[in-house]
């Protein structure tokens, strides 16, 4: 049939398309979707986060999204080579550490910091209290013990020979009894288990007065102000490609496993029931407002990414065959038939 053959359903169809089309180009598209935006903004203003969601909705979503997609092997694999392009880029050799973070912030993490003094003070008594730390307290008693003895006391330094006799005498001594060295080692650490804990104790007294706030005020910014001179690509050295591949590998793991614990979806629906809390009951605009989103916000967006988005969708004849498929079933319905074909 050709076009001046086509019923009156048919001429209207293809009429229709052509202004549903004309209208999502250039200027048209641009008023178009600033209208609708700008409508859309102004019935947020009277509906609430109640009307249009629950917190189990909501939950379900971080459920499906979040904690059950399944995520492609590929993903740590790009994450990794994005990772090692970031670290080798021209940026990391150009930019200095007091370029991302002025010495004025610095300051303010610090000060911020220092008020946490009792969960510095913990942290200080957690560290005293391992078994690590304890055993390496021990070996260096014992060894400053042992070295005091035979080689930095008084009397060594200030007798020339002495040192010697008194290496040469320990050895006559476990020659003629046999052990002895072991006997006075045993002794010796077995002294150090007795007195670790009044050791440690002291030790950690001594760190909680030495740990002022000036303390670690001056330590924290001196050590700071020796390297904000220096380049992220210096602070980098050792971190290599393969190691940093390695960690985001590991980082990804642990994000999901962590994603389906039992701790996630704690902290998950704490959240959600702030929001709904403080939102519910509020107008759609109110919680765009607080976290940033403004019309002009979103029109700057729709502006760099859906205009030229549907542009291309138009040169590829998307936009007309899909309004053609939107349209083309009611043209085609019996009620539009009746209406538009004339009965014989």
């Amino acid at each position: 049939m050709t076009k001046d053959k086509l019923d009156p359903a048919s001429q209207l169809l293809e009429l229709h398309v052509k202004h549903e089309v004309a209208s999502l180009k250039g200027a048209k598209l641009h008023k178009f979707l600033k209208q609708e935006v700008s409508e859309l903004l102004d019935h947020a203003g009277s509906i609430t986060l109640n009307h249009i969601a629950t917190e189990e909705r909501v939950m379900g979503t971080i459920q499906r999204v979040v904690v059950d997609m399944e995520l492609d092997a590929g993903i740590p694999e790009l994450a990794g080579e994005m990772a090692a392009e970031v670290l080798n880029a021209q940026v990391q050799s150009n930019t200095k550490l007091k370029d991302i973070i002025t010495r004025d912030q610095a300051t303010g993490f610090v000060e911020e910091m220092l008020e946490l003094r009792q969960q510095r003070e913990r942290i200080i008594s957690e560290i005293m209290a391992h078994p690590v730390y304890q055993e390496l307290v021990s070996n260096v008693v014992y060894q400053g013990i042992v070295n005091y003895l035979y080689e930095d006391n008084l009397i060594t330094k200030s007798v020339p020979g002495v040192g010697s006799m008194m290496k040469f005498g320990k050895r006559m001594a476990n020659k003629a009894v046999p052990g002895l060295d072991e006997t006075f080692e045993r002794r010796l650490k077995s002294w150090l288990s007795d007195s670790l804990p009044g050791i440690i104790n002291r030790s950690e007294q001594f760190l909680q007065r030495a740990l002022s706030d000036e303390e670690v005020r001056d330590t924290i910014l001196a050590a700071w102000i020796a390297v904000e001179d220096r380049s992220i690509e210096d602070l980098q050295v050792g971190l290599g490609d393969v190691g940093l591949q390695e960690f985001v590998v590991l980082g990804y793991e642990l994000w999901l496993q962590f994603r389906k614990t039992a701790y996630f979806e704690g902290c998950a629906r704490a959240v959600v029931a702030h929001l709904f809390v403080k939102y519910g009951d509020r107008p759609l605009t109110d919680l765009l407002g607080d976290v940033g989103v403004t019309q002009d916000v979103i029109m700057a967006e729709v502006e760099t990414w859906a205009v030229p988005i549907i542009g291309l969708l138009q040169e590829e004849g998307y936009v007309e065959a899909l309004v053609r498929r939107r349209l083309s079933a009611f043209y085609k319905s019996a009620a539009a038939q009746k209406i538009l074909v004339p009965s014989d």
